[in-house]
Formats: C-alpha cells, sequence, structure tokens
C-alpha cells in the first residue's frame, strides 16, 4: 500500500473538517489554506468525497463542505480505497480489488503478503476521524508516551 498525495489531502480535509462544529460548512480556500493544500487540487478531491458521500456541500457566499456521517463513522480505510483503491500490498491479496499477480505462483509469498494485507486494514478499519482529532500518543519502545 502506498497512500498518494490525494488520499493524504483528503485525510487532512477531512480531520479538519471533523474538528468543525458539525453543522458548519467550510469553505475549499478555509480548508486549503489551514490545511496547506493546493486549492484547486483540494476542490477535485472533495468532489470526490462528496460523491462518496463523506461530504455534503452548499453553494452560495456561506457555502462550503461539512461532513455527511459523524466522525466516529468514518473510518481511514475507506477514505483511502475511495482515492487510491486497493490497501493491499499485492492485487492478488486484495479483498476488494483482486486482479492475479506473479507471487500467486509462491504459496508463502502469497500468505506473508495476506499478512501484511490484515495488519494494514486492522489498524486503518478501526481508525476513525474521531479517533484522528483526539490528541493521539504513541509509545517509544521504552514505555515513553510520544506525542
Amino acid at each position: 500500500m502506498k497512500l498518494t498525495s490525494r488520499s493524504e489531502y483528503a485525510l487532512l480535509a477531512l480531520v479538519y473538517l471533523a474538528r468543525q462544529p458539525s453543522e458548519t460548512y467550510i469553505s475549499v480556500e478555509s480548508i486549503a489554506t489551514a490545511q496547506g493544500i493546493p486549492p484547486k487540487f483540494l476542490e477535485q478531491i472533495l468532489l470526490l468525497l462528496k460523491r462518496g458521500r463523506y461530504l455534503i456541500s452548499v453553494k452560495g457566499q456561506h457555502g462550503g463542505y461539512r461532513l455527511a456521517k459523524n466522525p466516529r463513522d468514518i473510518n481511514v480505510a475507506e477514505i483511502v480505497r475511495v482515492l487510491d483503491g486497493r490497501l493491499a500490498p499485492s492485487t492478488s491479496v486484495s479483498k476488494n480489488f483482486y486482479q492475479t499477480s506473479p507471487i500467486e505462483r509462491e504459496p508463502s509469498l502469497v500468505s506473508l503478503f495476506a499478512n501484511v494485507r490484515d495488519c494494514i486494514l486492522g489498524i486503518l478499519e478501526n481508525t476513525t476521524l474521531a479517533d484522528l482529532c483526539g490528541e493521539v500518543t504513541t509509545n517509544d519502545g521504552h514505555g515513553k508516551p510520544t506525542p
């Protein structure tokens, strides 16, 4: 799995929108400025997210975008799939975008990459926009939390 800039910008925009009051429409320009995203590129991304029913938009002077769902109901995996397609490291182990690939000749490789896929899915499917809006800490490996 490799995230494209499209997915990265989409996630930045969605996290920003998730931090706004739920009924507030935010302009493309405001999101772009706040998150450092090229406005024209952001417009294309937001339209894809709207078609995917993750955003609602209103036109006009006070228009903009807002989330169509509660941030707890949007996981990272579904957003990446909308913008980049498969999450699996090989098409032959993809659950949603299966295609044959050369590694199918070696069952041990298929098993390895299926395990990688499952780890990726486990993390991304269980991480919501609401999770990303909270303060995220990880363990540095020495028992010490790091921001």
